[in-house]
């Protein structure tokens, strides 16, 4: 279910730490009032990672109420965005890439040419 995301239009990282005791009532609150989004969007799902980055939990809204799942890997963590108070918009290749065990982002940088001229 989780990997292949069917379903699923929009996902929605939540940067840095969340507490993963929280359940679906408290995950929703921080969806609503931290990030100003609205939890009751069908088809979106929202992503949170411990301090561990060893589990996440999502929250998805299905028409008639909420499913929350936890994922936790059995060994290794997760690459997790660590900027706080951000919600970020992921792809579908990048979703995949975070459950594969990779950075969302990758880790290889474009090369800018600085113009000797301009310096």
């Amino acid at each position: 279910m989780l990997r292949e995301a069917a379903g699923i239009r929009r996902i929605l990282v939540a940067c840095g730490r969340t507490d993963l005791r929280r359940g679906i009532d408290g995950l929703a609150a921080i969806v609503r009032l931290a990030y100003g989004l609205d939890p009751l969007e069908e088809g979106t799902l929202f992503l949170f990672c411990g301090v561990k980055k060893d589990r996440i939990k999502g929250l998805l809204f299905e028409g008639i109420g909420f499913c929350l799942f936890t994922l936790r890997l059995s060994d290794g963590r997760f690459q997790w965005p660590n900027t706080p108070d951000e919600a970020r918009d992921i792809t579908m290749e990048q979703y995949r890439r975070l459950l594969d065990g990779f950075a969302v982002e990758s880790s290889i940088r474009r090369y800018v040419r600085k113009d000797p001229e301009n310096q």
